[in-house]
């Protein structure tokens, strides 16, 4: 695989948000067309539709990792099992490098605080005052250390 975290935070900073950066940048291993992978990912951004719940990086993670590792048998209990086990590594990982995996909690807002689903001009000042190209590179990293392990 090439630098997915260089991808992911370049799609980012390009105007996608945080699920699509990280989705987008695993599209073609996960069988998507990129327009198909922005379009199943646009409504995790900001913490789920600016809800600020699950960080939209970490949606995306979960959404490479279901395409790329999920069980389809409804009947299977162990690899239900085993991929919640690797969902809840990956979201470990995560949140030991940030202290959360809750997109208010990452960008200090307050608690249950959602914000207007009016998303924000992407401005000079909206990229320094987020760590969301670190966190979507940041999830991009640990999937490629644990996709194919």
């Amino acid at each position: 695989m090439a630098d997915k975290a260089e991808q992911a935070r370049q799609l980012f900073l390009s105007g996608a948000n945080c699920a699509q950066a990280v989705l987008g940048a695993f599209h073609r291993e996960c069988g998507l067309d990129f327009d198909a992978a922005m379009r199943l990912a646009s409504g995790f951004g900001g913490g789920m539709g600016r809800l600020r719940e699950v960080c939209g990086a970490v949606s995306g993670m979960f959404l490479v990792a279901n395409l790329r590792r999920g069980y389809s048998d409804l009947s299977d209990k162990e690899a239900k099992d085993a991929h919640y086990a690797f969902i809840q590594k990956l979201a470990a990982e995560f949140r030991a490098e940030t202290g959360s995996i809750v997109c208010r909690e990452l960008l200090g807002l307050a608690p249950k605080q959602s914000d207007a689903p009016v998303s924000e001009a992407r401005t000079p000042e909206y990229y320094r005052k987020r760590p969301c190209a670190d966190t979507v590179a940041l999830a991009a990293a640990i999937l490629e250390r644990n996709l194919d392990s």
